[in-house]
């Protein structure tokens, strides 16, 4: 089912607002928050938290932004049409050398994806930090299928980890077919997974080795 907030230009709306919303801010940061990317993190998710509902306005019916932290989501609501995003807010602090943030198991999103009416979308908030202020440079708003695979890469974690390969450089196509971006994730995998397979058995005849020396060893 096609969505209507992120197939028109109503995402741009949402990604000002949330700029906005953040450089409004009083500061928020300590001396010792301030130095730690993870501190500044979960103070945006928590002021977003309480204000992404106002920011989507018209678009939003359900609300929540109650999750544990090990969840899929961190913010998610339904639009009038019964569409479900789960939003997962990410930050990067864009003078920093390089980011590699972790989205989802592809395993749970190929479970959560087989409703057309579900979206798994990221926020992405860009910004760097001036004395204990917070100056956001960026918002992006996006489904996953929106993100092109050569910003992409996949964590050998559990089934696989879909990762941004460098959050300094994120490719959106916005309108991006879900079926075609599935297919490309499945054809990903489907090449990922022989490589891992060959990792084991380097890693099986290793162990094989090291434990036949300790076996020719004599006891203590």
């Amino acid at each position: 089912m096609k969505s209507k907030l992120l197939d028109s230009g109503a995402f741009l709306e949402i990604e000002n607002g949330v700029r906005d919303l953040l450089n409004k801010q009083v500061a928020f940061l300590s001396k010792n928050t301030a130095k730690s990317p993870r501190a500044v993190g979960d103070a945006i998710e928590s002021i977003l938290g309480e204000s992404f509902q106002a920011i989507l306005g018209v678009h939003c019916g359900e609300y929540s932004s109650d999750f544990a932290r090990r969840a899929m989501a961190d913010l998610a609501f339904k639009d009038a049409d019964d569409c479900y995003y789960v939003v997962d807010v990410k930050t990067h602090r864009s003078d920093t050398t390089f980011s590699m943030p972790n989205l989802i198991s592809v395993e749970r999103l190929a479970r959560f994806y087989e409703d057309d009416r579900n979206y798994f979308t990221i926020l992405l908030v860009s910004y760097t930090v001036e004395e204990l202020r917070v100056i956001v440079s960026g918002v992006q708003f996006t489904p996953i299928e929106f993100l092109d695979w050569d910003c992409l890469t996949v964590g050998a974690l559990g089934w696989g980890q879909i990762q941004i390969a460098n959050a300094h450089r994120v490719t959106v196509n916005p309108g991006y077919s879900r079926r075609k971006w599935m297919i490309e994730l499945c054809e990903t995998m489907l090449e990922f997974y022989p490589r891992e397979i060959l990792k084991i058995g380097d890693r099986i005849t290793r162990f094989e080795q090291v434990r036949k020396r300790w076996l020719a060893k004599p006891e203590d």
